[in-house]
């Protein structure tokens, strides 16, 4: 990153930091409507979500300057909304708890704040709460101090939507991993939606892999016909990319087809797909077929790989 660049960068941060604190009234006095800043809910939010926590507790998680919070607590103390008592553990210090008036004003706190924030979603078009929940999470687990202890996974079945996703998350990846151009959408698009117009449940299904409430991967079961199941659309985010989560969906996928009285699980990929081609080989895929194509625009090698059940 040249000298230039990384002022860019770092003015583009300071711009958004400003938008944001903007946009949260951080600066404003009467937060929510009340006659608290940001600042003080959000030690209200931490003891009442907690159910009691210690002041020592708070300055060190919140950063806040143990005059400043001594202050804070005074005032709720005043208002009625908290209690404290000696904190056995640390004589220096007191633990902080909600009365019933605290609690009170505690869940209208989140009640205006889900207001406020589902007003906000409210006149943004179809998909964009999304991409700014999506945003959020990557700033939160990108700049996070623990990025050792990744978010676990599910699997599941798909909702409403799910499917189209799986189409627009492949043709971007492939487009921008790849180059490879709007024919692989069609392809995908294609393959979706004849599962979805000839769903049979017996012997088709699809999978969704979802973390942290956002889609990651996905995969498919189609009835190939006479005893012979077809792998497709098998994909996971680059987000979520070394939790296993390839294995996992290749191995719902071969369950699936044991199941549902399948004799072979066929699937169609291509060489360049390394991560992908382990996944198959260590589950006891084997190659029988290979040819040259360019259905997508560069020159690919397209195998076809088969496991007996």
């Amino acid at each position: 990153m040249t000298i230039a660049d990384e002022f860019t960068t770092i003015d583009a941060v300071r711009n958004f930091n400003r938008f944001y604190t903007n946009f949260l009234g951080v600066l404003n006095k009467a937060y929510l409507d009340s006659p608290y800043t940001l600042t003080d809910v959000r030690v209200l939010f931490e003891v009442g979500f907690r159910g009691g926590v210690a002041a020592s507790a708070l300055t060190r998680d919140l950063h806040l300057d143990p005059a400043y919070l001594s202050r804070i607590v005074k005032r709720f103390r005043e208002d009625g909304l908290i209690e404290t008592t000696p904190d056995p553990e640390d004589a220096r210090s007191q633990v902080i708890k909600v009365t019933d008036k605290g609690q009170v004003q505690f869940q209208e706190f989140v009640r205006r704040s889900r207001a406020q924030i589902a007003g906000y979603f409210d006149r943004l078009a179809i998909g964009e709460p999304e991409r700014i929940v999506e945003a959020m999470r990557t700033i939160q687990e990108t700049l996070g101090a623990d990025r050792s202890a990744p978010s676990p996974a599910i699997i599941r079945s798909p909702r409403p939507g799910d499917i189209g996703w799986i189409v627009q998350s492949q043709a971007r990846f492939y487009t921008e991993e790849f180059g490879w151009d709007h024919r692989f959408e069609a392809l995908v698009a294609e393959v979706a939606g004849k599962f979805l117009s000839s769903f049979n449940p017996d012997k088709e299904r699809c999978w969704i892999a979802e973390r942290n409430g956002l889609n990651v991967g996905s995969a498919m079961i189609a009835d190939g016909g006479d005893g012979v199941a077809k792998l497709r659309l098998l994909y996971v985010d680059k987000t979520a990319r070394g939790l296993g989560l390839g294995k996992l969906l290749v191995d719902e996928c071969i369950r699936f087809s044991r199941d549902a009285g399948y004799t072979k699980l066929s699937l169609w990929t291509n060489d360049i797909l390394d991560a992908a081609r382990a996944i198959y080989i260590k589950a006891g895929f084997r190659l029988v077929a290979e040819e040259k194509h360019r259905m997508f625009g560069p020159e690919l090698n397209g195998q076809t790989w088969e496991l007996d059940l």
